[in-house]
C-alpha cells in the first residue's frame, strides 16, 4: 500500500498531547520541534511514556514516519499560535462605538457567549 494513498486516521488522543506538550516546552516550529519531541520521549518526560510508549499511540520518530507526525504537528502549532492571538472585540455604547479591547482568545469567547 502507498502510504501516500492510505486513508488518514485519525491522531491518538495521547499523540495529540504528546506534541502539544512538547510545543509548550518550546515554541518552535518544524524540525526544531522533532528535535524537542526526542528529547521529551528519550527522556520520559511525558507521563513517563519512551519512544517505544509513543509508538503504541502513533507517535513514530523513524525516517517514514517522519510525514504523518509532521503533519499533526504543523495542525496542533497552529492551533496553539491562533489561541495565542489577541483578538479584538469591540465593547462600546451604540452611540460611541470607537473602543476597542484587546482580549484573548477564551475571554473573547467568554464576552460572546
Amino acid at each position: 500500500m502507498d502510504p501516500r494513498t492510505a486513508a488518514p486516521r485519525v491522531p491518538d488522543p495521547d499523540a495529540v498531547e504528546f506534541i502539544r506538550f512538547c510545543y509548550q516546552r518550546r515554541h518552535v516550529g518544524w524540525p526544531e520541534l522533532y528535535d524537542e519531541m526526542c528529547a521529551v520521549a528519550s527522556r520520559g518526560l511525558f507521563r513517563g511514556y519512551g519512544p517505544d510508549d509513543l509508538s503504541e499511540h502513533g507517535v513514530g520518530f523513524g525516517l517514514f514516519d517522519m510525514p504523518a507526525l509532521a503533519a499533526i504537528a504543523r495542525q496542533i502549532v497552529a492551533e496553539e499560535q491562533a489561541l495565542r492571538r489577541p483578538v479584538s472585540v469591540v465593547i462600546a455604547d451604540p452611540a460611541d462605538s470607537t473602543e476597542t479591547v484587546r482580549l484573548t482568545p477564551a475571554l473573547a469567547a467568554a464576552a460572546t457567549a
